[in-house]
């Protein structure tokens, strides 16, 4: 058994989002555990339904971790893929590898059906750079050990370049950087933050667009620390819009048609660790932020 604590930071949700929210799960499998007993609320069982308070207290059984991941038959978009390494283009709401809670249906379990063994770490393998849920766009999977130790080693030396396109709320600068360390946010376990004790972390941008409400930022993390781009550019004044995290209560997202934030891993650009080869993939926005720029561009 893997119990999983978590503090209830929003009042008024339902038990099923909060229980979604604090451990990544979907909120399908969130009421799965909630109908299944697996979750306490302060020390009682609650239905989906019941109406979280900030300051309660979640106790999650999302059972046993420790099973490693199966291969199972998702379909994942193949950008680029050679005898070494494929980039792929993830979509949005696929889980990059099992997790308390998440054991299945994520891109691992995809990856390990399309090449069988992947090398690395047992819970991730393959895994090179991830992406948070909800972000969709291109990640790079090494297939064999060689390829994964010289991809982790270029992308700490910081020998991948990574562009991302976001929307976000007001009107930043036409340029900037921001270089703040991000670590553990002391008030909130489950977020990130900007913190003097944190690692370092530089992300620099350009305005692409500038809408009525928003602006289309084109993105480049100098750094790879857990949620930063979106951690960044909230710590500038500017969320991501639809960010539910790190974002502010907006009207913008629904009336964008939004339900996740708009990020997406638009471009990597690297040497390939193996051939030497200069590789440089795009990927579009997918439908559903081609729609939400779509209606910011019709608002501005």
């Amino acid at each position: 058994m893997s119990v999983v604590e978590a503090i209830v930071e929003r009042t008024g949700e339902r038990l099923d989002v909060a229980v979604s929210r604090a451990v990544g799960v979907s909120r399908s499998q969130a009421a799965r555990l909630v109908d299944a007993g697996s979750v306490r609320v302060s020390g009682a069982v609650r239905p989906r339904s019941y109406k979280v308070e900030a300051g309660d207290r979640l106790e999650i059984d999302v059972g046993d971790p420790a099973a490693p991941p199966a291969p199972e038959d998702i379909p994942v978009p193949v950008v680029y893929e050679d005898e070494w390494l494929l980039v792929v283009a993830k979509p949005a709401g696929l889980v990059v590898h099992p997790a308390p809670g998440h054991p299945s249906g994520t891109l691992v379990n995809a990856l390990l059906a399309r090449a069988g063994s992947l090398p690395g770490d047992d819970a991730r393998p393959g895994i090179v750079h991830r992406l948070d849920a909800g972000t969709s766009g291109l990640m790079i999977v090494a297939k064999n050990e060689e390829a994964f130790g010289r991809l982790t080693a270029m992308l700490s030396a910081r020998e991948i370049a990574r562009t991302y396109l976001a929307l976000v709320e007001g009107a930043p600068p036409p340029a900037g950087e921001i270089d703040g360390p991000v670590g553990r946010s002391p008030r909130h376990r489950k977020k990130m933050a900007v913190v003097a004790a944190g690692k370092e972390a530089r992300t620099a941008y350009r305005r692409l667009e500038l809408l009525r409400d928003t602006a289309l930022l084109e993105v480049r993390p100098h750094t790879g620390r857990t949620h930063q781009i979106r951690v960044h550019l909230a710590a500038a004044g500017h969320p991501v819009v639809a960010d539910a995290v790190y974002g502010r209560a907006s009207k913008l997202a629904a009336g964008l048609g939004l339900d996740r934030p708009f990020l997406h891993a638009a471009g990597l650009s690297f040497v390939h660790p193996l051939t030497g080869k200069p590789l440089v993939l795009e990927e579009p926005l997918p439908l559903d932020l081609e729609r939400a720029l779509a209606r910011a561009r019709g608002g501005a």
